[in-house]
């Protein structure tokens, strides 16, 4: 990243510090740190899920807060609770990130993925690797042992190596679940035909995994890893690992960790919207969300949430979809949802 140049950068402008009357926003007293975590929004309903499947999931989610919950509440910093929690997503089968990531036309596994610091806006972010077991450990090496801050391919996977960190065959990343969905995916191209096609059958095009964390220094960090869309091809990248597009963190604002259709998020730079309304027309943090997910994306006609935290600790999880896996944790609060009727 640009670690070098940007490690003397503050963040300008001040966050609104007024409480809405929402879910996210109900505290008036800053609490010693949260965290929130999302592994993707889509056509998830009731009516697709069994018992079984909803336990599991749930269970996944609230393993997953467990961890970085645990590196907070002992005074470890928001960066590593970001990393450690997503890790454990990318690990598990059930989301679009690591070992459950879609399959692309060419029957590949291609992983995208970004972290950020929200004190100096240091990032890094890779993309398309298909052997690097935990994408969001090679961002945030990005971050910390380059100049740079985004990889993609084979450099990246080098890089990797060079790193220590784990890599993988990329048999690593086959499951018989996103395997099955990306021949269903073929076929019904094969019946519309129509140029970069991808299927209708949003359960399965696309999700990501990510997690935004605010430490007891007061400091915030956001990160995101993602398998991409079903069926893509040409090496298609999506706004995962684009810093202000489905990641973006900031001391004075936000951190933001998007889910949904990447080519809305890279054309509205969702993430840094949100960032942007609450610096600039002091809007709360459910507010600016909502103004971009329920208001903007939706007129453009882009799927998708996200969720986020202000410095404040006040918690976001707006989403257009049927529903987003999702979930967050306060000091003696826990909340895990999966439907849309869930939502606060």
């Amino acid at each position: 990243m640009l670690f070098f140049a940007l490690g003397a950068c503050q963040p300008t402008g001040e966050a609104n510090d007024k409480t809405a009357e929402t879910a996210g926003e109900k505290e008036s007293v800053k609490p010693a740190y949260a965290i929130v975590i999302h592994g993707g929004a889509g056509t998830i309903t009731r009516s697709m899920m069994t018992a079984e499947m909803e336990a599991e999931y749930r269970a996944t989610l609230n393993a997953a807060l467990d961890i970085g919950e645990g590196v907070l509440a002992q005074g470890g910093s928001a960066l590593d609770a970001v990393e450690q929690t997503i890790r454990s997503l990318e690990d598990s089968p059930l989301f679009n990130a690591g070992k459950g990531a879609v399959f692309t036309h060419e029957g590949k596994n291609e992983l995208d993925a970004a972290i950020m610091m929200g004190s100096n806006l240091a990032a890094g972010s890779i993309g398309g690797v298909t052997t690097v077991r935990n994408p969001i450990s090679l961002a945030r090496a990005v971050m910390e042992k380059s100049p740079h801050v985004m990889m993609a391919g084979p450099g990246a996977e080098e890089f990797a190596k060079e790193q220590g960190l784990e890599i993988v065959s990329p048999d690593y990343f086959f499951t018989q679940k996103r395997f099955d969905a990306l021949q269903k995916a073929i076929q019904e191209e094969k019946e519309k035909q129509p140029m970069g096609y991808t299927g209708e059958n949003r359960d399965y095009k696309f999700g990501t995994v990510g997690c935004v964390a605010l430490d007891k220094a007061g400091h915030i960090v956001a990160g995101t890893s993602t398998g991409g869309m079903t069926n893509k091809r040409y090496n298609r990248i999506g706004d995962a690992p684009i810093i202000g597009a489905g990641t973006y963190a900031n001391d004075a604002t936000c951190g933001i960790s998007c889910t949904g259709h990447g080519e809305f998020f890279i054309r509205y730079t969702v993430a840094h919207d949100v960032s942007a309304l609450m610096e600039y027309q002091g809007l709360s943090l459910q507010e600016a969300a909502d103004k971009v997910v329920m208001d903007k994306l939706v007129k453009a006609g882009g799927e998708g949430g996200l969720v986020a935290l202000d410095r404040q600790g006040n918690i976001a999880m707006p989403f257009n979809s049927e529903g987003m896996y999702r979930g967050y944790a306060r000091p003696g609060e826990r909340v895990v949802e999966i439907y849309k009727d869930e939502k606060n």
